[in-house]
Order: structure tokens, then sequence, then C-alpha cells
């Protein structure tokens, strides 16, 4: 089975909004064996809509729409792909009490317009939709299929989870089993980790090797198919083996994990508790990491010291190391990561300075950046980053590397002993 998605929205034309629903959806039905050969986005426009119609089924037997099911005029997914298919359109009761439900329940009056959104294909198998108002629905004709979802993704994600996976499954015949893993590597560029394993991606078959670039990370998704489970997992290890061979030591992780996400593992397994002081990242590493709950058993509390008074006076850094040396530099990440770990009485400090842009500070480029580890019972390191990038890049790349480094030296801590 070949799909296409077909994102409708003017607002996604328009650069207003990230059209996350296709990158979710590919992964999705690369799980079920279903190949995802092109994407397209189209305006609120019909006659556009149904063109792009016409494309998709001179090429795939799937179709997706995402959005275009709200209750306002420029909402016209439904009514564009009825007529196309010569279908009607009818009321559906149950959606039309969910949604009647759905505004009770807010205290809200509901206007007459959202009666729209409980009207469906006919003959089509309904998707209920647990997360908001218009349902989605799934039309089998011959053999072609067309699959109606909503636009936000909070809607989009948990129906297609809960009632489309399985609605599909249905659908396709096959009996090969598809797994996927994702290694997760970071500390090398794209390009570096395609040309170490470029000979295996030319080369592969079963497992498919697919390389991504996501947020100054880098990840490979590997999909194996075989009728027998246990036999993909071991094509995926065998796979990840020669991978790693070459690169592993830039592995950090699996699937959906992140770097802050690995460095709370580590924190909680060895029960260390932990620190901050952020200059050039504004309290950024500090607020990933309390985006997790139960920080509170790691995290000690922290400082944002943007201003030398902050560093000096609260965090006493020397005032001589800052006019010697000044605030982006060794001496001065290294007093703030020991100093904030003495302050809180915590096991570990960390500290981030440097230049975030877009101008130079200290005579120094945009882009340096000294990130300081202070780890209770072991001499302070000091981390350099030379980055180049815009200013939020700076600051996301220094939370990123921070992670890592940290995490990097606490292995290699427990290995020392």
């Amino acid at each position: 089975m070949n799909a296409e998605i077909i994102a409708v929205g003017s607002e996604l034309l328009l650069g207003q909004i990230v059209n996350s629903n296709a990158r979710f959806l590919s992964q999705q039905l690369a799980g079920l064996g279903i190949n995802v050969f092109f994407h397209t986005v189209v305006g609120d426009n019909p006659d556009r809509l149904r063109s792009a119609i016409e494309i998709a089924e001179k090429r795939s037997n799937l179709i997706i729409f995402t959005g275009g099911l709200g209750p306002t005029k420029d909402d016209l997914t439904k009514e564009t792909i009825a007529r196309h298919l010569g279908k009607n359109l009818v009321m559906d009761q149950e959606a039309l009490e969910s949604i009647e439900l759905y505004f009770k329940k807010g205290n809200r009056i509901m206007t007459e317009n959202n009666k729209k959104q409980a009207i469906v294909l006919e003959d089509s198998t309904i998707l209920p939709n647990n997360h908001g108002m218009a349902p989605g629905m799934m039309v089998d004709i011959g053999d072609r299929i067309y699959m109606l979802l909503p636009g936000p993704p909070k809607e989009m994600e948990p129906m297609f989870l809960q009632f489309g996976t399985a609605a599909l499954s249905k659908q396709v015949k096959t009996d090969e089993k598809i797994v996927s893993r994702v290694l997760r590597f970071f500390g090398i560029g794209e390009a570096s980790l395609e040309t170490e394993i470029i000979d295996l991606i030319e080369q592969q078959t079963n497992p498919t090797i697919a390389p991504l670039a996501a947020d100054g990370e880098c990840t490979l998704r590997l999909t194996a198919k075989h009728q027998d489970m246990q036999t993909a997992e071991l094509m995926l290890d065998e796979a990840e083996g020669k991978i790693n061979a070459r690169v592993g030591q830039y592995l950090y992780g699996y699937d959906n994990t992140s770097l802050v996400a690995e460095l709370m593992k580590v924190l909680k397994e060895k029960q260390l508790t932990i620190s901050a002081a952020e200059s050039l990242t504004g309290g950024l590493f500090q607020q990933e990491l309390t985006s997790f709950p139960g920080v509170s058993s790691v995290f000690k509390g922290g400082v944002v010291c943007y201003t030398n008074e902050v560093k000096e006076k609260v965090l006493g850094v020397k005032k001589e190391t800052i006019e010697s040396f000044g605030v982006v530099s060794h001496e001065c990440a290294k007093e703030l990561a020991e100093n904030v770990a003495e302050l809180v009485s915590a096991d570990i400090g960390i500290s981030f300075t440097g230049v975030a842009g877009p101008d130079e500070l200290e005579g120094k480029p945009v882009g340096t950046v000294y990130i300081g580890i202070s780890i209770k019972g072991k001499q302070t390191v000091v981390e350099k980053l030379e980055l180049g990038g815009s200013r939020e890049a700076n600051r996301t790349r220094s939370v990123k590397y921070g992670c890592y480094y940290l995490i990097k030296h606490l292995q290699e801590s427990q290995k020392a002993n």
C-alpha cells in the first residue's frame, strides 16, 4: 500500500503553522508497513484541492487528508471529497451528540454552524474524536482508501492512534511484521555521520537505514521487515552493531528519548543532585530539566546570572577573575559551577557562560561558550564550544552539549570507580 498525505489549510502555505501532522503520520504509517511517497499541502480552495486529489489518485492507493473539517466556510475538505467521489453528506447523530456534550461541559452556547462538524460522508467508517469535536472518517472505494482527519495535532494524533491504525491494519494485506528502532546521536554532524556509514546506507535493503537531523542532533531510523518478530529484532541488532562499530561513541539513546531525559535517568540512578548557574542560556537548562515530573529528587535549584553583579554578589565569582579573564572564560565557568553547587548543597554544579549573539563580547566571537562541570569529589572540568548560528540556536545547542558532557563525565567517573 502506497500512501499520500494531503494537508489542507492556507495557514500552512503562509508559514503560520508547521505541518507536523505529515511527519507524525509518516512515522506511524511506516510502522504499519505502508509506504509514504508524497506529502502535499494545499490551501482552502476547492478547485486546487480537487486537483490535488486527482493527482494523488494516479500514484497512491491510500490518501490521508488532515484539516478542513471545522465549522467555518473555509473548512471544505469533506464537501470537496464528497463531490469528487459522488457521495452524499449525512448527519452522524452520535457525533452531533458528542459535540453538544462538548459545549455543555464547557458551559458554552453551541452555534448553529458547529453542527456542520457532525456531517460525514455516507457509508464511511467513523473515527471518533475524543479530544475535540469533528470526527474523522474513512471511505474504502475499490482499490483506494480515503481517510479524513482533523487538523489540530492534539485531536488528530490520538484519533489516528486509537482508531485510524486499527482501521488501516485491516486493509494491509501482509504477514510481514515491521519493527523500527531510532538511534539518537550527538556530537557528530549529519554530514559526518552519513560519511562514516555511507556504504551501509547505499547497500541497504532490509533493514533500511534512514538518516534524519533535528535540533542539532542526528538520528538513524532502522526498519526491518520479517514474518517473525524475533528475527526482525535480530536484523536490527545486526545493523545497529555495524553502525556502532563506526560511530557508537556518539550514540546516547533510542527512539523518543532526549539528552535531558537521559541525564535525568543517570542522575536518578546514581542518586545525585544537581544545580545550575546560567548566563547565556538564561535558565533554559533549568527549564528543560524541570519539565520532567519527579525532578525535585535530583534538582536542588539554580541561578540565572546574566549580569556581572549577580555573578559576583550571588555566586561569589572573584572580581579579579572577571577583570583578568572576563566572564566568557574557562576561569569564570569553573567558579560558577563550583560555587552554585556549594550555594545549594548539590552534588553537581553546571555552568553556562558565553556569547549567544548577535554581537561579540569581550572580543570573543559569537558562539564561544564555556560549560563548567563540578562533580563532588572530582576535579572540575570546563568544556569550550565554538558554535555558529543564531542566538537561539547557540543557546539551545549549549544546553544540549551541557547534558551530553555531563552524561559523559558521570559515565567516565563510574568506570574509574
